[in-house]
């Protein structure tokens, strides 16, 4: 960074240098998760002792019905607990999802990078895009691309990290742009998506509480999911060019070979055939998904979006797509001559996701313990029990409720968990007090979305640690935490904002 820079940061920038420090000084991610399990077994056992308890009624996704349930605290130095600990080890692991969604999506991606489709992908977006457009096209991608669940971290921000370092601008202003994109903004689209699903589903369970009569439809929430897209679209490219890249000031590290800008003729040759290859594949799909009774619909009430084959394995799509498009860009520019080298980089990418892997393991056995030890849901139910017996207006409430779930997001990172729990509790208040259930969902979109940019407990938050680790060997937790702050608290800050100002005009949240 220049003297001059140094000399023009801001109050906030050095905050974030504080904090970058403070956090790279910390231990190595996978002790940190290593202590933590010892403090949260070690807690079970002290609330386990106090007999910390709560009763609280809770939506039965399979039944839809609302049931009653109590949460007590377990403790894992219990004979029982030991015995958890001791057999859950491997079964954790590999129920937890992450793992595979990234070892499967990187056999795609791992060819396509290899091949090097998307260096020219990047350097074709770069020519037929204004310098301007770069970071709103990268970042309105990372919002929508959460209808393929979570192939936006793993395809979107590494390719933003690229996208900025092929331009001459700092790449990891790039990776934080795409981690806001993708985490900070994940529960609303232009489109419908799986999630839309489960949480209206939640919904209209509470409101049937209520009133039996009553219920919302996917599109409930759409015209206030537009308009969030385009105004978090504005405001993370904002953020990313007025406060990340002025802090980072100028990339020293390692850059790629000067390239002209205009592709060769190899290069053009390999986008065609891999453009082909990608339509192919679509078609395929399109076979697979769309006609009436296709395969990859649901069998019993034939739907494609929600809990349907097709979207359950949408992670396959994207592996296919990369991977057929990859090696078509190989053999196109001749970058790959046979099916030994489109091995060595399926090779090379899943090797390289070792240390990670080995991260996620600690991290599933945290996850677990916790869950085990129900902290999670004695905290959940506690602070939403203060807040719905608070005697306050239904504008504090909601700003309230938002608040709440923002601070759970810390700890309970699973969109449909915590709503699960919310829903029945704060749908059918609310309604009593003249507020519609819309508003309460678009709410908790809104609370449940910018912090999974800056919690370790997401399972992406160390995969985006090892991106930065590319650009620069010293960055650590404090690196992204730096790196994620503005954003983080811009965006819940300023979409709070957009929200209030919304429900008190009495706009339609979305189609009826």
């Amino acid at each position: 960074m220049s003297q001059t820079a140094v000399v023009q940061k801001t109050a906030m920038q050095k905050v974030l240098d504080v904090v970058e420090r403070i956090g790279n000084r910390v231990p190595h991610p996978a002790v940190i998760f290593l202590l933590l399990l010892l403090a949260v077994v070690v807690l079970s056992h002290v609330l386990y002792l106090t007999g910390a308890t709560v009763h609280y009624e809770v939506l039965d996704a399979a039944t839809d019905q609302l049931v009653p349930s109590t949460a007590t605290a377990r403790s894992l130095l219990t004979a029982d607990g030991i015995r958890f600990m001791y057999t859950s080890l491997i079964p954790s692991f590999m129920g937890f999802t992450a793992v595979g969604l990234i070892i499967v999506a990187m056999v795609g991606v791992g060819v396509a990078e290899a091949a090097g489709l998307i260096n020219t992908l990047i350097r074709k977006l770069v020519l037929v895009s204004p310098p301007w457009s770069l970071t709103y096209i990268l970042v309105f991608v990372g919002i929508v691309s959460s209808i393929a669940a979570d192939a936006g971290y793993l395809v979107l921000i590494p390719l933003a990290g690229t996208a900025f370092l092929s331009v001459g601008r700092h790449p990891l202003a790039g990776l934080a742009a795409g981690f806001a994109a993708v985490a900070g903004a994940f529960t609303v689209n232009m489109l419908i998506k799986p999630l839309d699903a489960v949480l209206v589903e939640f919904t209209n369970d509470a409101i049937h509480l209520v009133d039996p009569s009553v219920s919302i439809g996917l599109t409930s929430n759409l015209w206030f999911s537009i308009a969030s897209v385009i105004f978090l679209t504005i405001v993370i490219t904002f953020i990313t060019q007025r406060i990340i890249e002025p802090r980072l000031g100028q990339y020293t590290g390692e850059k790629p070979e000067e390239e002209s800008g205009a592709l060769t003729p190899a290069e053009s040759r390999g986008l065609l055939y891999a453009a082909i290859a990608l339509v192919g594949g679509l078609v395929l799909f399109g076979v697979l998904a769309i006609p009436s009774g296709a395969p990859l619909r649901d069998p019993v009430t034939g739907a494609l979006v929600g809990n349907s084959p097709f979207m359950n394995g949408l992670i396959a799509v994207i592996m296919v797509l990369f991977l057929v498009s990859g090696i078509a860009f190989g053999i196109g520019s001749g970058s790959m001559k046979s099916l030994g080298d489109v091995i060595k980089a399926i090779e090379k990418a899943v090797s390289g996701l070792g240390g990670l892997i080995f991260l996620l393991l600690i991290i599933s056995q945290f996850i677990s313990y916790f869950n085990y030890s129900n902290m999670a849901t004695l905290l959940a139910v506690t602070l939403a029990d203060a807040l719905g017996s608070a005697n306050i207006g239904p504008f504090w409430l909601l700003l309230g409720f938002i608040v709440v779930v923002a601070l759970l997001d810390f700890l309970i990172t699973g969109a449909i968990a915590k709503w699960a729990l919310f829903a029945p509790v704060f749908v059918p208040l609310l309604m009593r007090l003249g507020v519609e259930p819309e508003s309460v969902l678009a709410a908790y979109r809104v609370a449940d979305s910018p912090i999974n940019a800056i919690t370790p407990l997401n399972a992406y938050f160390a995969l985006v640690v090892t991106f930065a680790q590319r650009y620069d060997k010293q960055a650590g937790v404090g690196t992204v935490v730096a790196l994620m702050l503005p954003y983080v608290m811009w965006l819940l800050v300023l979409w709070t904002i957009l929200f209030m100002a919304w429900h008190l005009l009495g706009l339609p949240w979305g189609l009826a």
